[in-house]
């Protein structure tokens, strides 16, 4: 669990980091309890704590996550509302009047006993502070029999083309504000292909509350024209336009003559990402002077016009717990034509949560669409094979995935169809993969210029392969990291950063050669990417590099 301490992070200096970052590093060096001894600390590492939300390689991560993992009193059981453990009878209807119920009394609860429900439409949460909870994922099963297009409809891409938008978008178990997911179903059909994101589906459903003044990345205070709209506790939306030279997508990439030569002005799905969309609480106003709840994750500057927005109606404090989601099994669809037999989607989400949920047979696993500071731990993905494991995408960021596992695949793979792995795209920032066990996938990007993401901990069979349109841009922008990964197969695709993402950091990989899918990088000229202790795995120390700088809180 991640556990982000309100209380402390108004008042939390630069000074009192670099003190927690010095002990744990110094813990690391003497081989004490929290790392076992014998490891090597990398040069980035030091560097790293000097430097924490600043460091030109490594991004700051520590508070990547749900503020944490509520335990919310019982309100209903599903029984009471219709649903029977007798795989005839549609539960779907009875457990969404439970999850209808709990939304009326505040919030609370929603328990599935042990046993298989069979459910012939979505579950939906679209309430703060409800949660939806089995008794564990060995025990409550969810049987569902429809996809997505039964159930809603064809749903197009709005960049044109032939392909099913149900391939990269929407759950079986979808959790999303009632209002946003109403709006988002009803543009589906009308076949008019919305944007997913926190500003409707247009972009247009949002009013500037004030303009930020210019500030540097890693501040966590910053300095607004008129702070009347804000409060502590308001989740306000950081909203950063490009300009016509693209600084800021340079900016995003490291800056430098690479990203400064490179022709973004073709990209036109990159193009329709920006601006840059960042959720934030504010902790502390003080006069004109506001202190968020994370250090800002780019500069400031006036070319872009940065000011706080409103934006849609989030969902928070809801989640999914302890049940496995094992949907009838169908032939893998070709690639891009999924039908939507997929599991859980949180979309719009800030601080929610998934806990010890199995998603089997499905198209995509879990996915992460303009979600930001939510938690995926304890999640597998199992049965007959999947395109997206997992999807992070449309501005989502500051989320954590953990305890993950990517079960290898029950029947062979057909030949049309494309697995991916844990995937990250669309300006995402500043999430993290940690302590995963991968038995089949990749490290996927599909470009639009992901930056500042972390892969920690983690073994992968690296036997898929990336997506992502010419016309989105560059696979990584700058501050990826990898950090303690075990390629059994010795592949290297997606694994070495150090050819491939600007400004980023390869730490701790085994020994990794090129087969299969070879990429070459998108920006000429020093990339300024760094490799340290290549060809080792599990020595370096810190072990797990979202543990450590999460310890920079404590």
């Amino acid at each position: 669990m991640s556990t982000t301490h309100h209380d402390v992070t108004a008042g939390m200096t630069r000074r009192t980091l670099l003190a927690g970052a010095t002990a744990v590093a110094a813990t690391a060096v003497a081989g004490g309890t929290a790392h076992a001894s014998g490891g090597q600390v990398p040069s980035l590492w030091r560097e790293f704590r000097r430097t924490p939300f600043t460091h030109p390689q490594i991004p700051y991560v520590g508070r990547a996550g749900a503020a944490r993992i509520r335990r919310l009193p019982v309100v209903a059981d599903v029984r009471a509302y219709g649903a029977v453990a007798d795989g005839v009878t549609d539960c779907a209807p009875a457990i969404n009047r439970a999850i209808a119920a709990a939304a009326r009394a505040g919030g609370g609860t929603v328990t599935i006993p042990p046993g298989t429900f069979r459910i012939d439409g979505l579950v939906r949460i679209g309430h703060d502070n409800v949660v939806l909870r089995g008794a564990g994922s060995g025990r409550t099963t969810l049987y569902a029999t429809k996809n997505l297009t039964e159930l809603i409809g064809p749903y197009g891409s709005r960049y044109g083309g032939t392909k099913s938008a149900w391939s990269w978008a929407g759950g079986l178990i979808w959790l999303a504000p009632e209002a946003r997911w109403d709006s988002l179903v009803a543009a589906v059909k009308a076949q008019a292909w919305p944007f997913e994101g926190w500003t409707g589906n247009r972009r247009d459903e949002w009013e500037q509350l004030t303009p930020v003044e210019p500030a540097r990345q890693g501040d966590l205070t910053v300095t607004v024209t008129d702070p009347s709209r804000l409060r502590p506790g308001r989740l306000v939306l950081l909203r950063i336009a490009d300009d016509p030279a693209h600084t800021l997508l340079q900016h995003m990439s490291g800056g430098g003559p690479g990203p400064a030569s490179y022709y973004w002005e073709d990209k036109t799905k990159l193009l329709s990402y920006v601006p840059y969309e960042w959720p934030v609480r504010v902790t502390a106003v003080r006069g004109r002077r506001v202190t968020l709840e994370r250090p800002l994750p780019l500069d400031l500057r006036p070319e872009w016009n940065p000011q706080l927005t409103t934006h849609v109606r989030e969902l928070t404090g809801s989640g999914v717990e302890g049940l496995t989601l094992d949907v009838m099994e169908t032939p893998q669809s070709p690639h891009l034509l999924d039908k939507g037999y997929n599991g859980v989607v949180l979309q719009c989400a800030y601080d929610c949560w998934v806990d010890d949920v199995t998603v089997r047979n499905v198209d995509n696993g879990f996915g992460l669409v303009a979600a930001s500071a939510c938690t995926l731990r304890r999640t597998r993905v199992g049965g007959r094979g999947e395109h997206h494991p997992y999807f992070c995408r449309e501005g989502s960021h500051d989320n954590l995935i953990e305890d993950f596992t990517v079960e290898q695949r029950t029947v062979p793979a057909p030949a049309d169809t494309q697995l991916h792995g844990i995937n990250v795209e669309g300006l995402s920032s500043h999430n993290v993969w940690s302590r995963g066990e991968m038995q089949m996938g990749t490290f996927d990007s599909h470009r639009g210029l992901p930056f500042a993401n972390v892969r920690t901990d983690i073994t992968v069979n690296n036997n898929g392969r990336h997506g992502g349109d010419a016309n989105a841009g560059p696979l990584f922008g700058a501050r990826f990291t990898h950090w303690n990964v075990r390629v059994t197969n010795g592949r290297a695709g997606l694994m070495r950063l150090d050819g491939l993402a600007p400004y980023s950091a390869t730490v701790g990989v085994n020994e990794v050669t090129e087969f299969d899918q070879i990429d070459v990088p998108d920006f000429t000229g020093d990339l300024h990417s760094r490799l340290e202790l290549y060809g080792t795995w599990d020595a370096v120390r810190p072990r797990n590099l979202y543990e450590a700088q999460r310890a920079l809180l404590r």
